[in-house]
């Protein structure tokens, strides 16, 4: 699959003068629940109603969803209010009911996005079909397996695609209930920058307050648009109580979002962005010959190590390190979560470089 700008096709003709918004309740509760949530994001910045249908719980025992029943009030909600309509699918069944009931956009959830035996399953099931089609990202932080699943739908001959970044499971614990690794959707936009690209802050925060911030970092590195789950009862909603917001939350999150120019035409800003960037440039170049220099020393202590037949991995010295440029970091206004990040992964190139020494 290569980039085209047909990819943007089924967005542009929207004519939106502000981010694609696509929000709802995680999940279809009641009839009367999706109306009146519907009926309150009628007239703002929504584009497409989304309820889930289905709910693929991590644990059973869980509210799994109402099932084709809630199809049925998503059709009233289209005829009542105008908006457009989303649901996610998980199977060749979900598919051809969501198709039978004229759901507008579908998605493809990040637990399905792992198994291509999933994917294949629904890109057979919609071969061909005008409606758009998103992927999440799957759960684990995998390019190659995210797009996968994109090509697959592609070789199907559907043409109105995109991508859902919600964030990546980890073992570790953060502030996120799923990390959101922008690096890897920044890598996914490089590679495809006219394959819409939406965010989903409700699924990467997992709590309300934190919607915004995420909303905003979104759209500052030039996401197409939102899904921010939405309900009447945030509090007591039957899924993912915590990251739901309501909907008079959501048009003051949409009104105070910032919105940024891709650039700016002024010669004075692209001379003073031009040279902040060679700033940039040079100092990479810094970075790299310094950790270049740091593996050599690693090399040596190698050699060393081999000699007295010492082991790699010194713990006591590890955690040292690790405290001591926490705290340094913070100091220069770099965080935690960033100087863990990258010294985890420069540790981990030393063992690499240490362990190819004394095995070799």
């Amino acid at each position: 699959m290569e980039n085209n700008k047909q990819m943007r096709t089924w967005l542009d003709d929207l004519n939106l003068d502000h981010p694609l918004v696509i929000a709802g309740p995680c999940s279809a509760e009641t009839e009367e629940q999706v109306l009146k949530i519907a009926h309150e994001l009628k007239n703002t910045d929504v584009n497409y109603y989304r309820a889930g249908i289905w709910k693929p719980r991590t644990r059973p025992g869980n509210f799994e969803g109402v099932g084709a029943l809630g199809l049925k009030w998503l059709q009233k909600v289209k005829a009542e209010t105008g908006l457009k309509t989303a649901t996610e699918v998980a199977n060749r069944n979900h598919v051809e009911l969501a198709l039978e009931h004229d759901i507008d956009l579908l998605w493809i959830g990040a637990r399905s996005t792992v198994s291509p035996f999933i994917v294949q399953e629904i890109a057979d099931a919609l071969e061909g079909t005008d409606k758009i089609v998103l992927v999440k990202n799957p759960v684990n932080p995998d390019l190659a397996l995210w797009l996968g699943a994109i090509e697959r739908l592609s070789s199907a001959n559907i043409k109105n695609l995109g991508v859902i970044h919600r964030g990546f499971s980890t073992y570790e614990k953060s502030k996120y209930r799923n990390n959101p690794e922008w690096q890897i959707a920044i890598e996914l936009q490089t590679r495809f920058p006219d394959l819409p690209l939406i965010n989903d802050p409700s699924h990467i925060t997992g709590k309300r307050d934190m919607i915004f911030d995420v909303s905003q970092t979104a759209l500052d590195l030039n996401f197409d648009g939102l899904m921010i789950e939405t309900h009447f009862d945030p509090d007591n909603a039957w899924s993912d109580a915590a990251q739901q917001v309501t909907p008079k939350a959501l048009v003051g999150i949409m009104e105070d979002l910032k919105i940024r120019k891709e650039s700016d035409p002024e010669a004075q800003y692209n001379t003073d962005l031009n040279n902040l960037r060679a700033q940039i440039d040079v100092v990479d170049n810094q970075i790299i010959d310094l950790l270049g220099k740091r593996m050599k020393a690693a090399d040596g202590i190698g050699a060393l190590k081999k000699q007295k037949n010492v082991a790699v991995l010194q713990s006591k010295r590890w955690n040292e390190i690790l405290g001591k440029m926490v705290l340094d970091g913070d100091e220069k206004g770099l965080s935690e979560e960033f100087i863990l990040r990258l010294f985890k992964a420069i540790h981990q190139e030393s063992i690499n470089h240490q362990e190819a020494v004394i095995n070799g």
